[in-house]
């Protein structure tokens, strides 16, 4: 197994201090941010392979593009709900949040039932994680019905009214890959879009931003 230094050691070699500016704009960032990119990190992944234990000292270090790693090469299923909470609480920026919610959470069993679960919360990176899972999930798992995303339909409505950027985005994400799901869900997802029109300022964002989208753009066989 690569030991964590080593690793550390290479994504400071990757490290490219001109980016800082440019993802700074973009709100990418967090307590400690070296300019790796997200290509590099993958390619690094893929050599690296997969290891709990690693996986585990890249979060400990805390390092923004290590974290990253850690999401990509943590093993699914050695990992528990408790781990997850835990990873999540420690999310400081979206990309880390969107990154590790598509190459792991969503990858594990319990990827529903926390998404529903951060959804609800009132941190604000923990929220969009829900929906990130969310967003995800719609787009990947295509063994589930229609109906398996009834909860996540009920949870937008219900948790659309947050006026945080970094939230609504991933609500109108999440919502957004729901209806692009199939002809079912496209109607779906527009009725609740439409139904967010009349809620408080968040919710009508996102509304707003969903109809924009599916009101172009149907699934085949609709």
């Amino acid at each position: 197994m690569a030991d964590v230094a080593d690793v550390l050691g290479r994504l400071r070699g990757l490290a490219d201090p001109a980016r800082l500016e440019g993802m700074a704009r973009h709100g990418v960032g967090g307590a400690d941010v070296l300019g790796v990119t997200v290509a590099e990190l993958r390619a690094l992944a893929e050599e690296l392979g997969r290891s709990h234990e690693l996986a585990a000292g890249l979060w400990r270090s805390g390092v923004h593009e290590a974290r990253i790693l850690a999401g990509l090469v943590e093993e699914p299923a050695a990992v528990d709900e408790r781990q997850l909470d835990e990873w999540t609480a420690g999310f400081d920026s979206w990309d880390v949040c969107d990154q590790v919610c598509q190459n792991l959470v969503r990858h594990t069993p319990f990827a529903w039932a926390r998404a529903l679960a951060w959804s609800g919360r009132p941190e604000p990176f923990v929220k969009r994680a829900g929906f990130a899972v969310m967003a995800g999930l719609a787009v990947a798992d295509r063994g589930s019905d229609d109906d398996r995303f009834e909860p996540f339909l009920r949870a937008v409505a219900e948790r659309a009214d947050d006026d945080r950027p970094v939230v609504r985005k991933g609500v109108s994400w999440a919502l957004r890959q729901m209806g692009k799901r199939s002809p079912g869900l496209h109607a779906r997802a527009v009725q609740t879009a439409q139904g967010l029109r009349s809620g408080g300022r968040g919710a009508r964002w996102v509304g707003a931003d969903v109809l924009r989208e599916l009101e172009r753009r149907r699934p085949a066989g609709e």
